[in-house]
């Protein structure tokens, strides 16, 4: 390759769901279908025998293993070794796909994507496709953080085993899903049988892209999730899940919740949508920074369109716990409301104190 013509991006697919959702199921037909491109394939297993790899089909795409189990702290560094490595055999394959152990939570493979130079520079995440058994989900909200932390990171939800469920309990399960995670796209499948063009190189985890794919992306008006159990909700919602190791970004403090809105009563993830009008970037930004740095350790994910007096563009913003970036995408259309909104996902998050401080940051009319 010459300097004159950069490679592209090599689009990136995490895949996570919880044991036995048919995250391995889906990779093998990722492997065997007739598609046409080459897979790298990362496989993240718990403990020391790779019992995954075993499982998954013989097929001429280079898988590789990462023996560390816990995608906690050093998941980043092998993923990054890995990466690179795969980085010095340009030609060989399409796009990379990372299958994470079961117990994972996604965020730092997230994050290893979204804010490592060099891995940045060559690959770009591509999406966060979640597998979710919907048998068996009730149960895992129950006794599982991470199952929680894998639906609210995704950008696409395949809600499997949706024959082994009846379709009041599908109804459910889905509304507790969409409550979770909003913006999700969500598709029910059963054997993790699904159209492989609406799972990968989606462009879903970029917002500028999602946003160009579904201008309607991060509007939840019309069906509005926010107060599904209402918002004098008095369950007990409690964290049935001790985390015993902690990632280095994020402080494991369990508080109790008193309005975790969910027909399943152990959900404790909630989406927040805010609107406004034109923002005053001389407010908005020490503003974001300070409720990133605050709340951080509890925003799994942040994505917004902003509105800026004067300015002729549409800013996009996007983060993951504490890491946030913004950039202008595009040009407002004649006729397009010049709104802001703004989503959060996450926990323990205080939806009058966002509301209220999110107002006023906007530019106050002439």
């Amino acid at each position: 390759m010459t300097e004159t013509s950069p490679q592209k991006p090599i689009p990136v697919t995490v895949l996570t769901g919880y044991l036995g959702a048919g995250k391995t199921t889906l990779l093998n037909r990722i492997l065997s279908e007739n598609h046409g491109r080459k897979y790298a394939v990362i496989v993240n297993e718990f403990g020391e025998i790779g019992i995954d790899n075993d499982l998954i089909v013989e097929s001429d795409e280079e898988i590789y293993e990462m023996n560390n189990g816990c995608v906690c702290c050093t998941v980043r560094g092998d993923l990054i070794r890995v990466v690179e490595g795969l980085m010095r055999r340009p030609g060989r394959f399409d796009a990379i796909i990372v299958e994470t152990t079961g117990l994972a939570d996604p965020v730092p493979v997230a994050q290893t994507f979204f804010m490592d130079d060099d891995v940045r520079a060559k690959t770009e995440l591509d999406a966060v496709v979640a597998l979710v058994d919907a048998k068996h989900l009730p149960l895992r909200l129950k006794d599982s953080r991470e199952a929680e932390d894998q639906i609210a990171f995704a950008d696409v939800v395949l809600l499997n085993k949706t024959d082994l469920v009846t379709p009041e309990e599908l109804e459910r399960i889905e509304a507790t899903v969409r409550v979770i995670n909003p913006s999700a796209r969500i598709y029910r499948t059963q054997r993790s049988d699904i159209d492989l063009a609406k799972v990968l190189d989606q462009g879903a985890f970029n917002l500028e892209k999602a946003l160009e794919n579904d201008p309607h992306f991060l509007d939840q008006d019309e069906h509005d999730h926010d107060h599904a159990c209402g918002p004098d909700c008095n369950h007990d919602h409690h964290h049935h899940h001790d985390h015993d190791h902690h990632h280095h970004d994020h402080d494991h403090d369990h508080h109790h919740h008193d309005h975790a809105p969910s027909p399943i009563h152990d959900v404790t993830v909630q989406s927040i949508s805010l609107r406004g009008g034109e923002m005053n970037p001389d407010r908005f930004f020490p503003w974001i920074q300070k409720i990133t740095q605050t709340d951080g350790p509890n925003i799994l994910r942040l994505k917004g369109i902003i509105a800026f007096a004067g300015d002729a563009e549409r800013y996009v913003v996007q983060g993951v716990h504490m890491i946030i970036e913004g950039d202008h995408q595009r040009a407002w259309k004649d006729g397009e409301k010049r709104e802001s909104r703004l989503v959060f996902i996450g926990r323990d998050l205080d939806r009058e104190k966002l509301e209220r401080t999110f107002k006023a940051c906007e530019a106050q009319p002439n």
